[in-house]
């Protein structure tokens, strides 16, 4: 099945759902996002994943430009739209398209981005059997350098303890925190 895509508004087809080169999200990570999960058509706990967006948002001095409440009417009619009962919503917030250079102020509207789609984060026989895991030399952010709550589209760090992962042939990493402790 195609699923759409919700974006500031109107609802695109996977394959036309597009947004700027130019978007600031895409260009500087300048944005933020939540992952959800809906169970029999329900998304768990969507307020609080709300509340986490808003104030990753304004963390980054970014505001999104619809209420809680319209967000949360938009997630419901995605997840319809698309038939899903149990899966996974990402949303993002951008700060939009803009000029070349990190000038907040030079962007256009935020775009606000809802995807739905099904998820599958392992193979069954490692909820049944455990899975290996590596501890990388990747730390995570330093927490005066950003806050690791905010959870922005700078997954740089995430990415690079991964493919170290990966290439110790561990499907997860572990990381450390600047003190060496379990982040």
């Amino acid at each position: 099945m195609a699923y759409k895509v919700w974006i500031s508004g109107q609802l695109y087809e996977k394959e036309d759902a597009k947004v700027s080169v130019y978007d600031h999200g895409l260009l500087y990570g300048d944005g933020v996002f939540e992952g959800m999960r809906s169970y029999g058509g329900k998304v768990f706990r969507m307020q609080e994943h709300l509340d986490r967006l808003w104030n990753s948002a304004k963390a980054i001095w970014l505001t999104i430009p619809m209420t809680k409440e319209a967000m949360a009417n938009a997630v419901n009619e995605t997840l319809k739209v698309n038939g899903i009962q149990d899966g996974y919503i990402r949303l993002v917030v951008t700060r939009g398209a803009g000029t070349l250079g990190l000038d907040p102020n030079r962007t256009s509207d935020p775009q606000v981005i809802i995807i739905t789609d099904l998820i599958s984060l392992y193979p069954a026989e490692f909820y049944e059997n455990g899975l290996e895991i590596v501890t990388v030399s990747v730390i995570r952010n330093h927490p005066a350098a950003l806050s690791p709550r905010i959870k922005s589209l700078n997954y740089l760090n995430n990415i690079l303890a991964k493919i170290e992962g990966l290439q110790a042939n561990c499907v997860e990493a572990l990381m450390l925190n600047h003190k060496g402790e379990i982040a």
